[in-house]
């Protein structure tokens, strides 16, 4: 689809006075039913009146700070000091949607690479047409005209005009069909400045989704059964009814729910509720049933993911083989902030206030609850604490609205944190089979990979469709599509061997496969998502063959990365950082690790002491290439975050279960790193002018393989199942 620049860009008068830029991107235009015609915006990314410069944000902030990296995006080439734009969250509309994904979500470390060039496009334009609206004002020629600090300035007659004053005539002006993009000398761009919204979140004035009071609100509370899918028998809400502060008892898909005037009484009617469950088929769930299950079905043959040569031959003829199965079990994602969701419903309205990843996915649900068309549901996208991955699920936004849809006023429903373990959308379990043969240089000449795990998308899929698909759409037609895509992804789900297939080692034999099990519970994106495991499996095995040949791990590598130099530049990195060759502090042992994934590249050394068999991590050195940086604090808080996030996996967490029930329900049995556990992190960032990449989610996949690799090396024996646990 071809689209001019004139196109690309809407600009016009903004409502009450201004100039108002609003950039087109194709899943807009195809999600609002492209005609041909001028592309359909209704909402502007960059407004500028009388009052100062609005930053609309397209993306979800979630603490990755991407307001502030978008808006210096903004910044620099409209010419303007970050800290004077002012800067909002989008709402949930088609204009704000992620081109990645042709749909307004925030996830898959996207937000930078998705919207660096159509911001730095509506910036420049922006400043083109104050440029010419001043100059016209001045009677001198654009180019004796230059914009800087949030004013025009004319030299040669002495004048100079903030942007403001200049909008309303900017907004008549024509549209400049190529505005001139800076190719170099950037001053906020590469800048470590401070976050943007640092202040709401220190002072309190911040709103996150638990914080949202309206007037005459209920909260509730969501029983719901303790084996997925689950549904309702029976139960008596009389004796709850008649507790203080206790409004309603109803039943909605998920459970029952308690409405009351305060969380306190909600939690305390929860309690006392009793319901008969019908447990359905997934009663049986057992964790040890499905470790030997997944062993027995890594026998199988499974879909093909990648074929380099002849793996097995290879295998069968050689006398050094090796032989490795890894395993990573369920994980819940853990938010600080529980799962959470307000909404009100009237005859002719839906408004949501939500922590949600994806704004566009609420409204699509809160639209086939309510029966109600787009325009007239209203979803306010709150600060969140905590994501990864999780509140790319609306459970917790479907729950709010079915409540507020039966109470006739707000209700906000909060879940526990025992709710939020148990009921979660889980990293799938996943099991590594892998076989390899070293040629007699060592190094490998066949390499065979059985992933076996559940998929992803199959399970995403009936939320994601009906929100990429236009709103004009029936239903029926939206239902159809998700159970097609929702087919073909269970066959065919890159997230579950996302990694894999691009393993960047020279092997002239490779043989990658996917065995698919649907197991009955809930499976979800979880940071890093199918990379969270292959990278162990795959990182801890190269590792294998080092040893087995006798060679350096390091230096193993790195001969095997002569055709990917950004591997091989970021594991170079950090093994000059963290002093890989030379002795480290008596006790401490290192271990290394390099991974690409979200198009960055990543890599890790980690030194661990083992005290009373128990390991220690003490020092992490993680190393990123993310093409250019917009903001080196950014990025480096995104590492350090990585590393943390990581280290509860690898040395902590892990979900089981039993009788169809998880067996954990929170952080007392579902441990987290604490202060204490958590080591020296040094982060270093490979300078780069090539475009952004993703920088959220992929510090966390070398950090596994890296901390396994150096208790090898502490200890002598091979831990090939997370969490790290070292034998009695």
């Amino acid at each position: 689809m071809s689209v001019t620049r004139r196109d690309f860009l809407k600009v016009g008068a903004a409502v009450g006075g201004g100039l108002l830029v609003e950039v087109w991107s194709p899943g807009t235009a195809r999600a609002e039913g492209w005609k041909g015609s001028a592309p359909f915006a209704p909402n502007a990314f960059l407004r500028i009146s009388a009052e100062g410069v609005t930053f609309v944000c397209p993306q979800v902030e979630m603490g990755q700070g991407i307001m502030t990296g978008l808006a210096m995006v903004v910044a620099e080439e409209l010419e303007i000091a970050p800290g004077e734009i002012r800067v909002v969250a989008s709402p949930a509309e088609r204009a704000y949607d992620n081109p990645e994904f042709h749909l307004q979500l925030t996830g898959g470390s996207t937000s930078v690479q998705a919207d660096f060039e159509p911001m730095r496009v509506a910036g420049a334009t922006a400043r083109e047409m104050l440029v010419a609206a001043a100059a016209r004002r001045w009677g001198v020629s654009p180019a004796e005209c230059t914009a800087a600090s949030g004013a025009v300035t004319c030299a040669a007659k002495g004048k100079r005009a903030t942007f403001g004053e200049l909008a309303d005539e900017a907004a008549r002006s024509d549209v400049p069909r190529k505005p001139r993009l800076k190719t170099g000398g950037f001053q906020v761009i590469g800048k470590p400045i401070g976050r943007l919204d640092a202040r709401p979140r220190v002072d309190g004035s911040g709103v996150y989704g638990i914080d949202v009071r309206l007037p005459d609100m209920l909260v509730a509370a969501v029983v719901r059964c303790p084996v997925p899918g689950g549904t309702v028998k029976g139960f008596d809400g009389a004796p709850v009814k008649g507790m203080r502060g206790v409004v309603d008892v109803i039943q909605i898909p998920a459970g029952v729910a308690v409405l009351a005037r305060d969380t306190w009484a909600a939690r305390e009617g929860a309690a006392k509720l009793r319901v008969t469950w019908d447990e359905g088929p997934n009663a049986g769930i057992d964790s040890d049933a499905i470790l030997a299950d997944y062993q027995a079905a890594a026998k199988e043959d499974g879909k093909k993911v990648r074929s380099d040569g002849d793996a097995a031959r290879a295998l069968a003829g050689s006398a050094r083989r090796i032989e490795a199965t890894y395993v990573a079990p369920f994980l819940a994602h853990a938010t600080i902030e529980p799962q959470n969701a307000t909404a009100h419903v009237t005859a002719d309205r839906c408004e949501v206030w939500a922590p949600t990843q994806g704004p566009g996915m609420a409204k699509e649900v809160a639209c086939r609850i309510t029966g109600l068309s787009h325009d007239k549901v209203v979803v306010h996208t709150t600060l969140i604490g905590g994501a990864f991955g999780r509140r790319i699920s609306q459970d917790y936004v479907a729950e709010a609205v079915w409540c507020a849809k039966a109470a006739g006023r707000p209700v906000k429903v909060v879940w526990s944190r025992e709710d939020d373990i148990r009921h979660d959308v889980y990293r799938p379990f996943a099991l590594h089979a892998m076989q390899g043969a070293l040629g007699p240089d060592g190094n490998p000449v066949a390499w065979s990979h059985r992933v076996v795990t559940q998929s992803i998308m199959r399970q995403a899929a009936p939320e994601i469709i009906p929100a990429i698909l236009p709103a004009w759409v029936p239903g029926a037609v939206k239902g159809g599509a998700a159970r097609l895509a929702t087919w073909f992804l269970g066959r065919a789900d890159e997230a579950a061997y996302e990694g894999t297939e691009a393993v960047p080692y020279a092997v002239p034999n490779m043989s990658v496969r996917l065995v698919t099990r649907e197991l009955g519970m809930p499976a979800g994106n979880w940071r890093s998502v199918g990379h969270s495991h292959t990278a162990f499996a795959v990182e801890s095995f190269v590792d294998e063959l080092a040893h087995a040949a006798g060679k350096d791990p390091y230096l193993y590598r790195k001969g095997l990365l002569s055709s990917a130099p950004r591997n091989r530049a970021v594991l170079d990195l950090v093994a000059s950082r963290a002093g890989w060759g030379t002795a480290p502090p008596p006790g401490r042992f290192r271990g290394i690790a390099q991974h690409a994934s979200f198009q960055g590249f990543a890599a890790a050394v980690a030194e661990v002491e083992v005290v009373g068999g128990v390991i220690a991590v003490r020092r992490v050195v993680v190393g990123l290439d993310c093409g250019r940086v917009v903001n080196p604090n950014l990025v480096a808080a995104q590492l350090e975050g990585s590393v943390v996030f990581a280290l509860s996996a690898v040395l902590k967490e892990k979900i089981t279960w039993k009788k169809g029930r998880v067996e954990q329900s929170g952080f007392g049995d579902f441990e987290l790193v604490r202060m204490t556990d958590c080591p020296v992190i040094e982060t270093h960032l490979v300078s780069s002018d090539g475009p952004p990449t993703g920088a959220g989610e992929p510090g966390v996949p070398p950090v596994a393989p890296a901390v396994a690799n150096a208790v090898f090396a502490a200890t002598g024996k091979r831990l090939r199942t997370m969490p790290l646990v070292l034998p009695g």
